[in-house]
């Protein structure tokens, strides 16, 4: 049995846009990606409203993403994969609001991954960095140009930025905004449709590097 870790924020536990709502299971990306990959992989869906890479949120609290990925590690093991989407909420104004800082701690995630103490023989898995689908425009947000309006250009950046870390630090990176696309309802979120769609897409990437050479 291969064993996957979908590591994300709300585009991840499957926030529908304009509510509070979430995505039925067989909806939800890391699920769907699960069906794609067929017997013997499991995809384990860890995704938090609000998850930063690095940083602490003032207002909601427990959203460190790199605050919680070793004890993830450590409770999975062993795992063949790591996929982290993450990034659009770094993308907020509380937190500089620049895809720069987001790449600077996406790669401090990758490192948590590859220099985890795991326990019990266990080796580094891999990691594959999802870039998350672009920031748009909101019809129905009246405080989004408050949060992330800015923001927008920057999440067109992160696909680039994360493919550099992939390369320095010798894994895979690849790019939501092809898949899927935030919906005009709040500029952020994923319809039941794109969510299903980033879940298919990213299947051959990650069949490929869960089995190498085939």
């Amino acid at each position: 049995m291969k064993t996957v870790l979908a590591f994300g924020d709300s585009l991840t536990w499957g926030a529908v846009p304009g509510s509070d709502d979430r995505h039925a299971f067989e909806d939800r990306w890391p699920n769907v990606l699960e069906r794609e990959l067929g017997d013997g992989v499991r995809v384990i869906e860890n995704g938090l409203n609000g998850r930063t890479t690095v940083h602490d949120d003032r207002f909601s609290p427990h959203r460190n993403g790199a605050d919680h990925l070793p004890g993830l590690l450590e409770a999975h093991t062993p795992l063949d994969l790591v996929i982290i989407m993450l990034g659009t909420n770094d993308l907020n104004f509380c937190y500089g609001g620049r895809a720069f800082e987001a790449m600077l701690g996406i790669d401090r995630l990758v490192e948590i991954v590859q220099h985890h103490p795991y326990t019990r023989g266990a080796r580094s898995p891999d990691v594959l960095l999802v870039a998350p689908p672009h920031l748009r425009e909101a019809e129905n947000e009246p405080d989004y140009g408050e949060y992330f309006g800015a923001a927008i250009a920057e999440s067109k950046k992160l696909s680039g930025l994360y493919e550099r870390v992939a390369t320095e630090r010798g894994c895979i990176s690849a790019d939501a905004a092809p898949l899927a696309q935030a919906s005009p309802i709040d500029g952020c979120h994923l319809d039941a449709e794109s969510t299903r769609a980033l879940g298919a897409g990213l299947a051959p990437a990650v069949r490929s590097l869960l089995n190498p050479g085939t």
